[in-house]
C-alpha cells in the first residue's frame, strides 16, 4: 500500500479494497483532524510508520518507534531466504537453533518464529529500548523468541552451543553517505544504520563470530548494502571456513542478501 492508503485504512479501520469499494465510508470531524495533524508531521519528513506507531512486515503488523528501524521490503527478502534454508535444516534434524543479530523491532525473528514454531530463536540487540519494542511485538504476535541484550555475539555467552542459522540486517551505511540520504532517515536510530567508515565494520565482526557460533554445515544470511557483496566476500575469505553460497538480488536488481555456509 502507498502512504495515503496506509493512513486511511488505519483511520477508517478497513482494508485496502474497502477503501475504494465501500461508498458508505466517511471521516468524522475527529478523524479528519487526526489526518490533518499527521500530514503536518509528514511534511516535516517524519516517517508515517513512526507517526502511526506501526509498520507492515511479512503480512503482519509490528509496532515501531524511533528506537527501531522501520522494516523495509528488502528485509522481507532476507526472511524469505532464511526461511528457505531453515526449511532444509529442519528437514534434516526436526529442530533448529536460530540467532537474529541486531533484532531491532524483532520483525525478522518474529516472522521466522511464526512460520517455523519448531525452531528455537534467540534474538539480541545492544539497545534496551529496541528490545522493549521487540518484546511488545513478540507478545502481540504470540510467538516465542528468547530476547537478550548484548553487542552482537556478546549476548550468546550463556548459549551452550552454536547455531544452525544466523541471520542479520546489520548497520551498513558508510559514515560519508549519511549526508546523501533522504531526510526521513534522520528520524531513525543512527546506531542501527551506521556501519562505520566503510560500512563494513559489522560484517567483519559477524564473520569473525560466525566461526565460533555457526555450526558446521550451518548458514549465515545477511542483508547487505549496494556494491558490498565483493568486499564482504573478501572479508569472509579471510575467515577460511566461511564461503558465499548464494547472492540474492532485490526488486531493483541490486545484490541485497548473501547466504554464507560454513564447512567443517
Amino acid at each position: 500500500m502507498n502512504e495515503a492508503e496506509l493512513l486511511f485504512t488505519k483511520v477508517l479501520n478497513c482494508d485496502r479494497v474497502s477503501l475504494y469499494l465501500d461508498r458508505d465510508l466517511s471521516l468524522s470531524a475527529q478523524e479528519a483532524n487526526f489526518i490533518s495533524r499527521v500530514l503536518k508531521r509528514r511534511i516535516q519528513h517524519e516517517p508515517l510508520q513512526y507517526i502511526l506507531g506501526e509498520a507492515d512486515f511479512m503480512g503482519f503488523k509490528v509496532a515501531v518507534n524511533p528506537s527501531v528501524l522501520i522494516p523495509r521490503p528488502e528485509t522481507e527478502i532476507l526472511v524469505e531466504t532464511a526461511g528457505k534454508y531453515l526449511s532444509e535444516v529442519i528437514k534434516l534434524k526436526a529442530k533448529a537453533r536460530v540467532l537474529d543479530l541486531g533484532t531491532g523491532s524483532g520483525c525478522i525473528a518474529i516472522a521466522l518464529a511464526k512460520y517455523f514454531p519448531q525452531a528455537d530463536i534467540l534474538a539480541c540487540d545492544i539497545s534496551r529500548e529496541a528490545l522493549k519494542v521487540a518484546a511488545q511485538n513478540t507478545s502481540l504476535q504470540g510467538v516465542r523468541v528468547d530476547l537478550r541484550e548484548g553487542d552482537l555475539f556478546d549476548a550468546c555467552i550463556l548459549a551452550n552451543d552454536a547455531f544452525d542459522l544466523i541471520v542479520s540486517n546489520p548497520p551498513y551505511i558508510a559514515n560519508k553517505d549519511f549526508t546523501t540520504l533522504q531526510p526521513e532517515i534522520s528520524y531513525e536510530p543512527r546506531i542501527a544504520l551506521d556501519g562505520g567508515e566503510d560500512g563494513l565494520v559489522f560484517y567483519r565482526r559477524i564473520a569473525a563470530g560466525g566461526r565460533r557460533y555457526l555450526k558446521d554445515g550451518g548458514y549465515l544470511i545477511l542483508e547487505i548494502g549496494i556494491d558490498q557483496a565483493l568486499p564482504i566476500k573478501e572479508i569472509l575469505d579471510q575467515e577460511g571456513s566461511l564461503k558465499i553460497k548464494e547472492v540474492i538480488r532485490d526488486y531493483n536488481n541490486i545484490e541485497r542478501v548473501i547466504v554464507v555456509d560454513k564447512k567443517g
